[in-house]
């Protein structure tokens, strides 16, 4: 199970144009969202990435305007652990358990999730949270990603995970988030 302690987030390259192409989009965004604003409230480190912005372009504005206090890790490498910048900065963290969300599924979530799981990492694949343009490219990717190991989870699934209990402030700030 995911402890807070040991817990960080990489957010995957939602970004530009592509980030409005997703299938299923509309819950791509919204289960996002509420996995940075919970994750925010439960001091949880968040790695942010974008591929190539020059050519890809900027976050997505509604999710970049919630991580404000971070910078985005620049790599043009489909998995970021091909990105010292991204090596370095998940070791600073000093945790061994990954969350992962974004897009493509099939291309840098997959490729960075492999990665990170062959480097010893303990990852957890936010199914709710990860997309492709097509449906089919995300069920492969997930399928693959679970044929080796990986474990795939939910936005409200990881986050009461994190929170272990139905008590105090930060479960009443979450629960309005994911409600």
């Amino acid at each position: 199970m995911l402890d807070p302690k040991n817990t960080v987030f990489v957010l995957v390259d939602v970004q530009g144009n592509l980030a409005g192409l997703m299938h299923d989009k509309q819950n791509l965004f919204s289960n996002l969202q509420k996995l940075i604003k919970s994750l925010k409230i439960l001091n949880i480190p968040i790695l942010w990435l974008e591929q190539n912005p020059q050519g890809i372009g900027p976050t997505a504005p509604v999710i970049a305007a919630l991580l404000e206090h971070l910078a985005p890790i620049k790599k043009i490498t489909f998995s970021a652990y091909g990105n010292d910048e991204f090596k370095q900065a998940l070791a600073d963290t000093g945790r061994h358990q990954v969350l992962i969300a974004g897009i493509e599924a099939h291309v840098c979530v997959y490729q960075t999730a492999m990665n990170l799981h062959l480097a010893n990492y303990q990852v957890e694949v936010v199914n709710d949270a990860v997309s492709s343009r097509t449906q089919s490219n995300k069920q492969i990717a997930l399928l693959k990603m679970q044929a080796q190991g990986l474990t795939l989870t939910s936005t409200e699934m990881a986050l009461f995970e994190l929170l272990k209990i139905a008590e105090g402030d930060d479960f009443k700030q979450i629960i309005k988030i994911i409600k």
